[in-house]
């Protein structure tokens, strides 16, 4: 790559290998990529010249936001990375709208709107990033009052693969607007987000911990509980080994999203009565504080699953007990949807999965060098469930575009995305994703 080339930049931010950060920013959750060129551009702008300069010199290009990226998107080797990580501004706006940048953490929109007495639904990880996990869902901790992330969506401000910059809301850019909300960033770098937040003074969240015992009974008790619970209470079951450091077994993870402690404990009381209670964290809280962090799992080969049930019934709970006790020392994990969540038409946004009461994920941990029939062991354990379940989520899921995509969007969810593609970037310009592929040749 000669200097005249790199001059098409202009003055954005550029790292090469071996330079200060490049490490850093060259690497995400799930991988330490070793591209030919990382861009730190610090407007749209820049943005659009890294997309040019991308796309006129046939680069590969990942756009790195949070830098989770379970799926290792958010860089490659040998390409371009476009690191977000200058754009992170978060305004708060009149009428409980925020703006806020391509770039910045879910942990520092919620400390910002601390202060305002405001709150966006999101995840549930402080340094996950805004883009990558609105633009795949968001299942948060105000999932069943407020929906998904994406949900609170209101406008985004979009680099397309031709470098044009344009707003997408519910009337300009109508079509790019409905693919944004679920179809992940396979059309655009949204370079800005504006959200519709919502009153928040406090939670009431912590993590209820039980007796191991019966878990098809545990899991009956805990749906049965929920489905009569108000919106404003938000639970996932969890089921551990023992970690270094964390208690395993049982617990239910609880945030009833607002300060009123008496109507709290009213709510989450069902839930202390379903088995003998062993630990009980539940405390009145700020929302940003509840926040947690994840670390990569160091050592060891994880691999996971996850589908939604549309009916968490009986039948459901028992095969899936079945399951986990095949699978000593895997992960389960359980989050309660409903609500809001389930009041979106499935054709409003490209996530279409709504009529879903629960999203079930599994992970299980293997040496390094395990051997792939343990692995397809596991796996097809996993497969004895799929007659109870459907879909995927994309944010949690580690699968190859191919196996991926084709789960994650109903058939025709499917192809009004592909039409959408094919308009805005033909030759699949952003690949580096859960992708959708254009209906025309790729150009690499």
């Amino acid at each position: 790559m000669t200097t005249y080339e790199l001059d098409d930049l202009g003055t954005t931010r550029i790292l090469l290998p071996g330079d200060d950060d490049y490490t850093r920013a060259s690497t995400v959750f799930a991988r330490a990529g070793t591209p030919a060129i990382v861009v730190q551009p610090v407007d749209e702008t820049e943005v659009a010249a890294a997309v040019d300069f991308a796309r006129d010199n046939r680069f590969t290009l990942s756009v790195r936001g949070g830098g989770h990226s379970g799926g290792g998107y958010g860089t490659n080797d040998g390409g371009v990375v476009i690191d977000l990580s200058q754009l992170a501004g978060v305004e708060v706006l009149d009428g409980g709208l925020v703006r806020v940048g391509g770039g910045a953490t879910w942990g520092s929109v919620a400390a910002r709107l601390r202060d305002n007495d405001l709150a966006i639904s999101s995840g549930d990880t402080a340094s996950v990033g805004v883009g990558g996990l609105t633009l795949g869902g968001g299942v948060g901790w105000m999932v069943r009052e407020h929906g998904l992330a994406l949900d609170q969506l209101v406008e985004a401000r979009v680099v397309l693969a031709d470098g044009e910059i344009v707003t997408a809301n519910e009337f300009d850019n109508a079509d790019l607007f409905w693919a944004l909300r679920g179809g992940g960033g396979n059309f655009g770098i949204v370079t800005r987000f504006t959200f519709q937040a919502h009153h928040l003074d406090g939670v009431v969240a912590g993590a209820i911990h039980y007796e191991p015992g019966d878990l098809a009974a545990l899991l009956r008790g805990w749906r049965d509980a929920m489905r009569e619970a108000p919106v404003k209470l938000n639970t996932t079951f969890l089921w551990t080994p023992d970690f270094p450091g964390m208690q395993g077994g049982p617990q239910i993870m609880v945030c009833y999203a607002d300060s009123d402690d008496e109507a709290a404990t009213a709510a989450i009381a069902p839930l202390l009565d379903l088995g003998p209670v062993t630990g009980n964290t539940v405390t009145a809280s700020a929302y940003a504080e509840i926040l947690a962090e994840v670390h990569p799992s160091e050592g060891v080969r994880m691999v996971n699953n996850n589908a939604f049930a549309a009916d968490f019934d009986d039948a459901t709970i028992d095969d899936l007990a079945a399951v986990f006790a095949r699978t000593p020392g895997s992960v389960l994990m359980v989050r309660y949807l409903r609500g809001a969540f389930s009041l979106v038409d499935p054709d409003a946004t490209a996530f279409a999965h709504r009529d879903s009461e629960v999203l079930i994920i599994s992970a299980a941990f293997f040496a390094p060098d395990a051997p792939d029939e343990a692995v397809d062991a596991y796996q097809s354990t996993w497969n004895s469930l799929l007659p109870h379940l459907h879909g995927l989520y994309g944010n949690f899921s580690q699968f190859t575009s191919d196996v991926a995509t084709p789960l994650m969007f109903p058939p025709t969810t499917l192809a009004r995305l592909e039409a959408v593609k094919t308009e805005l970037d033909p030759f699949n310009l952003f690949d580096q994703n859960h992708n959708i592929r254009p209906r025309a040749v790729d150009w690499r």
